[in-house]
């Protein structure tokens, strides 16, 4: 496999972990709706948080958190709008970045919460 995949395979595991110690619920992982894939689904109370996970091997491009664009924010919406009706949930909705950057072989996360607003 190319190694970029392979290093967000490694960022998104990493976003889990960091979920988990933080006492949410794993609720989904690369859930798929319409053109959309939503990397994280996560609940922690009556919070669902939607998680982008943006994994870089260096910052010379940019910060992780400045790759999610604009059209990728409303199919992340309409996925999450339809995965809400689905399961009949009755949440509040927040969208996050846990942006992880790998510097040699350590790697360092950030929980962004309220990334971004579905407006």
């Amino acid at each position: 496999m190319a190694q970029h995949y392979d290093l967000g395979i490694e960022g998104e595991q990493l976003a889990v972990d960091l979920l988990l110690k933080k006492g949410y619920q794993i609720l989904e992982r690369n859930y798929r709706y319409d053109k959309a894939e939503v990397d994280i689904i996560a609940q922690q109370s009556k919070t669902l948080a939607i998680v982008e996970v943006k994994t870089r091997s260096s910052l010379d491009f940019g910060n992780p958190q400045d790759f999610v664009k604009r059209k990728q924010i409303k199919n992340l919406v309409k996925a999450v709008d339809a995965y809400i009706n689905v399961n009949q949930l009755d949440v509040e909705v927040r969208f996050d970045i846990i942006a992880i950057v790998k510097t040699g072989t350590s790697f360092e996360a950030e929980h962004l919460e309220n990334a971004f607003y579905h407006f």
